[in-house]
């Protein structure tokens, strides 16, 4: 009894684990050794649309130091002279707007009445019908990497989520860039 129970509390950890609100997606540039790269800087962050939800000293700091630490632990090092690669972030709010769903129950019954258990009758369940659509608002910020030599992009990452309220999308800011640097093609250097 007690291994299924621990059995039970694994399973379900693991699929609340794997449950994130956050999207991740990278692109890169195929042919390029990143390991190469051995010093960064940032570049100003680029004017965007965020709404002002992004738009704050402590947003960019929360950026920025969560960005810097992960870049360290991957064996980067930080230089304002002469950086192999620079990097920016962008800082995007937008307004979309997704279906809201319902389920369904019709059901009769028996000759007393709509519903009785014991008695004759028919339903229908409907699972996941659209009812109608929300606005919702999603926040997305976009990390690159530009290679100092060439001047072009060779990564590019980004984090989506939706945001419901300025404070948790600035609170949330480490755990999405965490994410971001989770897709750098260097890995963490223990």
């Amino acid at each position: 009894m007690r291994k299924a129970t621990l059995f039970l509390i694994s399973i379900i950890a693991l699929l609340f684990a794997s449950c994130s609100s956050y999207k991740f997606h990278t692109t890169r540039v195929q042919d390029t050794d990143f390991a190469q790269f051995k010093t960064y800087a940032w570049l100003a962050p680029v004017d965007s649309l965020s709404k002002d939800y992004y738009n704050n000293n402590i947003a960019r700091t929360n950026i920025l130091n969560t960005a810097n630490e992960e870049l360290q632990a991957r064996g980067l090092t930080y230089s304002k002279n002469d950086p192999d690669l620079l990097f920016r972030f962008i800082a995007v709010v937008n307004n979309k707007s997704k279906e809201v769903y319902a389920n369904y129950y019709v059901g009769y019954g028996g000759p007393w009445g709509w519903y009785r258990p014991w008695g004759w009758g028919y339903g229908v369940y409907a699972n996941n019908i659209p009812v109608g659509r929300e606005r919702v608002r999603y926040g997305h910020i976009i990390l690159e990497a530009i290679d100092r030599k060439t001047n072009q992009v060779i990564w590019q990452a980004r984090g989506t989520s939706e945001v419901n309220n300025p404070e948790d999308a600035i609170n949330s800011l480490p755990k999405v860039i965490a994410g971001i640097m989770n897709e750098y093609p260097v890995k963490i250097k223990k």
